[in-house]
């Protein structure tokens, strides 16, 4: 089948890497969805929104011109995506309140990871080469 961009397609994951995961969708057509196609928000671990052997639905973004497929998931149209589902999941963990310790101390360290990178995002770029007046 020939798939050309804009094309949804349905795949399921082969392989997870840092930077992307491999998406096989027939026996001749192959992809990857790069971690910032994955979600719109920051992705820190992919393996947090996608697991080996998952069925994902992406759109076709690109080729390149050994035939592989650059893959989309966050620009799929009303995204339902992986990062839809673990906002799911967040919301009713946040639901329900804490058995134990550990559930305390892991919502404290994802609810702190999340803070972070905004006010990193947020926070304005300084260059090296800034010097001190002196007065």
């Amino acid at each position: 089948m020939k798939l050309r961009k804009g094309d949804t397609i349905e795949g399921k994951i082969t392989g997870i890497t840092k930077y992307g995961a491999f998406v096989e969708i027939d026996s001749e057509n192959s992809g990857m969805i790069h971690i910032s196609e994955i979600s719109s928000e920051f992705v820190r671990d992919i393996n947090e929104l996608l697991k080996l052997d998952q069925a994902v639905k992406a759109v076709v973004i690109g080729t390149n011109d050994n035939g592989k497929l650059a893959l989309s998931i966050k620009q799929l149209p009303k995204n339902k995506g992986p990062e839809h589902e673990a906002r799911e999941v967040r919301k009713t963990d946040e639901a329900r309140p804490p058995r134990d310790f550990e559930d305390m101390v892991s919502k404290f360290m994802r609810d702190s990871e999340e803070k972070i990178s905004e006010i990193k995002f947020l926070e304005p770029k300084k260059s090296g080469n800034q010097r001190r007046r002196k007065d």
